[in-house]
Order: C-alpha cells, then sequence, then structure tokens
C-alpha cells in the first residue's frame, strides 16, 4: 500500500517505518508532533513493542523528530507508566527540553493481576473453591488490532483459597488498576535568545494558554497538566460536596505591616471564577463520543477530544502536526477538525486502511 492525501491536501498518509519516512521530511518544517508510541510492554509479542530494545528504539526515533521540529517547537509523547522514563530520557539525549509532565486520569482502566491464592491452588493441583459469582466485562471480545474493547458484561466465578499455602496469601495480586497514563511535553531548543524572538521568526515556542483554558468561557481556568476522562471527573466529584469559588475582591482595609507602615491593600477571598461545583471543574475534562465507548480498535486508543486537546495546546494557527505512529488516526483527525495540516506515519497495513477509512467517513460528515 502506497501513500495517500486527502481530498484537500491537508491530511498527508506516509506508508513505512518513521525512522526512515521522517528522513524524507525537510529540517524545521513541522510546527508540533502529537503521537503515541509503543510502550515497550510486548503487547501481543509484537517484535516493535519489546521492552528490551525500548530505550534504543526511542533514541532512534526522537533524532529524525528533533531534526524535522522548528526551533522552539513542541512534542507531547504519551507513554506508559512502566516505561514512561525511557521515553523521556532517549528524548532529552537527544536534545529535547523536558518542560512538564502532563497526566491523563481515567477510570475505565482494567487491572491485569494475578490472584496468587489461586496460582498456588492450581500449582498444588488443588481445585479453588466457587463462593460466587460477579458480573464484569468480557474482555475474551477485544480486538486490540483495530482498537476495540468488550464490555459486554459476563459472570466470573469468585472463589477462595482452599489449600492452607493458598490461604497464607489470600488477597493478595501483582498489579494495580491502570488510571494514569503520563504524557512528556518537551520542546526543541529555542534558535533565538528570546522566546518573543523566536515565535516572531519561526511561529514556534510557546503555549497556547487561552485556547487550551479549563470552562466553557474564554476567561476560563488556566490549564493544567492533569486531564480528566469524563468517569474520572464523576468519582472525583462524588467524593466531595460542591464548592463556591469566590473572584478577590479589593478592600479598603489596609493590610498590616510589622513594625508601623501604612501596609498594602489587602483581598478577601481565594482567587476564583465566581461558580460552584466539584472539584473536576478544576481540570480539563475530555469527553468521549458514543462511538468511542462502543470502543475503536488500538491498544491505547486515546479519545478525539483528548487528543484535540493536546494538539490545541502546542500548535500555532495554521501550523503543521506530525504523528510518527500515526495508529488509529486520532491525532491526524484532531488535527484536522481543528483546522491545522497533519502528517502521519504508519507501517501497519491494516491500521492504514482504518485510518482512510475513518477520515473519509468524517469528511463525509463534516460536508
Amino acid at each position: 500500500m502506497g501513500d495517500w492525501t486527502n481530498s484537500d491536501g491537508r491530511v498527508r498518509l506516509l506508508h513505512g517505518d518513521c525512522m526512515q519516512r521522517m528522513e524524507e521530511l525537510p529540517s524545521n518544517s513541522i510546527d508540533a508532533i502529537v503521537t503515541d508510541p509503543p510502550y515497550g510492554l510486548g503487547f501481543m509479542s509484537k517484535e516493535w513493542d519489546d521492552i528490551s530494545k525500548i530505550k534504543l528504539f526511542h533514541h532512534k526515533w526522537a533524532v529524525p523528530a528533533l531534526r524535522v521540529l522548528k526551533p522552539g517547537g513542541h512534542i507531547l509523547s504519551c507513554g506508559g507508566t512502566r516505561t514512561y522514563h525511557r521515553m523521556v530520557v532517549a528524548l532529552e539525549d537527544v536534545g529535547f527540553e523536558i518542560r512538564d509532565c502532563i497526566l491523563w486520569l481515567y477510570g475505565s482502566g482494567f487491572p491485569k493481576s494475578q490472584d496468587i491464592a489461586k496460582a498456588i491452588d492450581k500449582k498444588l493441583g488443588v481445585k479453588s473453591e466457587v463462593i460466587g459469582t460477579q458480573t464484569l466485562p468480557d474482555h475474551r471480545g477485544d480486538n486490540f488490532k483495530q482498537g476495540k474493547r468488550d464490555y459486554t458484561p459476563i459472570e466470573h466465578e469468585i472463589t477462595k483459597a482452599t489449600s492452607d499455602e493458598a490461604k497464607k496469601w489470600e488477597g493478595w495480586g501483582t498489579a494495580l488498576k491502570p488510571a494514569v497514563e503520563p504524557v512528556c511535553l518537551a520542546r526543541k531548543p529555542l534558535k533565538e535568545k528570546t522566546v518573543a524572538s523566536n515565535v516572531m521568526h519561526h511561529g514556534t515556542g510557546g503555549l497556547n494558554i487561552d485556547a487550551s483554558r479549563i470552562g466553557e468561557e474564554d476567561n476560563g481556568r488556566y490549564p493544567s497538566n492533569v486531564i480528566l476522562d469524563e468517569e474520572a471527573a464523576a468519582l472525583l466529584d462524588n467524593q466531595a460536596d460542591p464548592t463556591q469559588s469566590r473572584r478577590d475582591v479589593l478592600t479598603s482595609k489596609p493590610g498590616q505591616i510589622y513594625g508601623g507602615g501604612d501596609g498594602l491593600p489587602s483581598f478577601t477571598g481565594l482567587y476564583g471564577f465566581d461558580d460552584s461545583g466539584g472539584p473536576s471543574r478544576f481540570f480539563y475534562t475530555a469527553k468521549a463520543s458514543k462511538a468511542e465507548r462502543k470502543g475503536s480498535n488500538h491498544p491505547t486508543i486515546k479519545p478525539l477530544d483528548l487528543m484535540k486537546y493536546l494538539v490545541r495546546l502546542i500548535t500555532p494557527p495554521g501550523g503543521t502536526v506530525l504523528d510518527p505512529f500515526a495508529g488509529s488516526g486520532t491525532t491526524l483527525e484532531a488535527a484536522y477538525q481543528l483546522g491545522f495540516n497533519a502528517i502521519g506515519i504508519e507501517m501497519d497495513i491494516e491500521n492504514l486502511t482504518t485510518i482512510i477509512r475513518r477520515h473519509e467517513q468524517m469528511a463525509m460528515r463534516l460536508e
């Protein structure tokens, strides 16, 4: 399968290894990179996701990524909690400046933990006692190649340790439920002496703060480095009663200064936005569409709303966004819907077909 360009030329899809295809792109030609590279967790025994090779792998793709970015251009690269450090060190080693870490918190993670007591019973050839059932999602229908998770309810057996040795380890497991994915925010070093000069000369170097404010209005809260999904936001709000935020009010009573003096005007209340609600209002909440709730089919697929937020944060007006690991095409769709140009690189033919079909369907909806 060859390369593909959409009808208006704003989205280009390159087939092949991103480390090779990025070499074809001119230096200092990309305004922003938003991507989700392999985590190095040995996913489905894929060679490209081998943890023993992930350090060198990140270094290899980060080198051309740095070259194609404009001076001061930002990269947002998603990672897994167990191997995130490998990616960040590689980005720093090739020359990126690490600027921050954004945490995406979600409530739909599925724990992949082994029941140690049950494993001991099995090792001893003893059948664990079944004491009941529990309805949980049936992940046997997961289609990771396309990105879908199967949430069809199914009854699972609840067991109790039988052997004396297993009873010692009742309730013990091997892993926590995943609920966070870190996103590295890094920047190519400035070419000019100041950010202001760099922005004027190259159009890159800053973050679009106002477009990323939290809330419906232009004067919303300053964006933070925490992003919630709807489930995490709801769980957070359920843990606390609604609160009221007040704006600062300048009082006529001056503050006190030790040792005398007139003092300075003081403020009453905390800086706020004249609103009320749960604590989730302090963070951006990425909302998933109905189709996304049913599931797409990529192992680490991100909601379109989340990727739009990330793309918007670091891409200047009229800019070009690069995703070296296009996957299911979410970053490309996000960039297109926001009016940016986009270049995606993907080596998996099934993913390429999915991206093209997805984009064509989106274009029909937008007509």
